[in-house]
């Protein structure tokens, strides 16, 4: 069965806003634990634009739940992921003028700088994963650079036109999860995600992880962090296996 990871990111955004001390993502990280979250998950952007270091420090010294890191492929972050061991990291395309995460990672002819750039984390038995568009060369590259997992971009499906657009983006990525599998990846999910787009995947065979961030935290400010995650694991729950 799927679990559910959550991403606090907003949290700090909202802080960031006025550079203050609150609300604490690390509070919301807690919260989600207790709605049923398996999973945290931060994004240390390069211009610390919401999460910060120390954010990233207490959340590995105080989480139960599993620390997963979205991270640029950097050499700063290297040197950051490595001291801090999260349960899992997650590289991700970065500019600095997204207001969101765009698209996937370009793996396509960049296999041995990927391979080399993720051996030391393999190393400390840190899992590793790309995230990318449901696209067969890049799930390929993705394969041959030696990635434990990968996370599927769904953006584009959350953010197609019409039914038949998001018909096709669904049967894309119901295609790359399947490609993936007969390499050897594990695959997770996530951008644009919500409570009901999720339902889509219902029935839907290898999925080992839902990364949500922005709607969750939307409900949350309605009824709260925990029950907002509880609602949403209650329906991936229902998932058949």
């Amino acid at each position: 069965m799927p679990v559910l990871v959550v991403n606090v990111d907003h949290v700090a955004t909202l802080r960031q806003a006025r550079m203050g001390s609150e609300p604490e993502p690390i509070t919301a990280a807690h919260l989600a634990e207790m709605g049923g979250a398996q999973g945290i998950i931060v994004h240390l952007r390069e211009d610390r634009r919401h999460i910060q270091d120390r954010d990233l420090s207490l959340l590995k010294a105080t989480l139960t739940a599993n620390l997963h890191l979205e991270m640029a492929a950097t050499d700063e972050m290297h040197r950051i992921a490595l001291e801090v061991q999260p349960h899992m990291i997650c590289l991700v395309p970065e500019k600095r003028e997204e207001l969101t995460t765009e698209g996937g990672l370009q793996c396509m002819g960049r296999e041995d700088f990927l391979r080399s750039y993720l051996a030391p984390f393999k190393a400390r038995n840190i899992y590793t994963s790309l995230f990318i568009d449901a696209e067969p060369e890049q799930i390929q590259a993705a394969a041959s650079a030696g990635a434990d997992y990968i996370e599927i971009h769904t953006g584009h499906y959350a953010d197609a036109r019409d039914h038949p657009a998001r018909q096709a983006e669904l049967e894309k990525i119901i295609s790359g999860i399947k490609q993936a599998g007969s390499l050897g990846l594990r695959v997770n999910l996530g951008h644009g995600l919500n409570y009901q787009n999720i339902l889509a995947f219902s029935g839907v065979k290898s999925i080992c992880e839902f990364s949500i961030g922005h709607s969750i935290i939307s409900r949350a400010v309605m009824v709260g962090i925990k029950e907002a995650v509880a609602q949403m694991n209650e329906i991936i729950r229902s998932f058949s296996p």
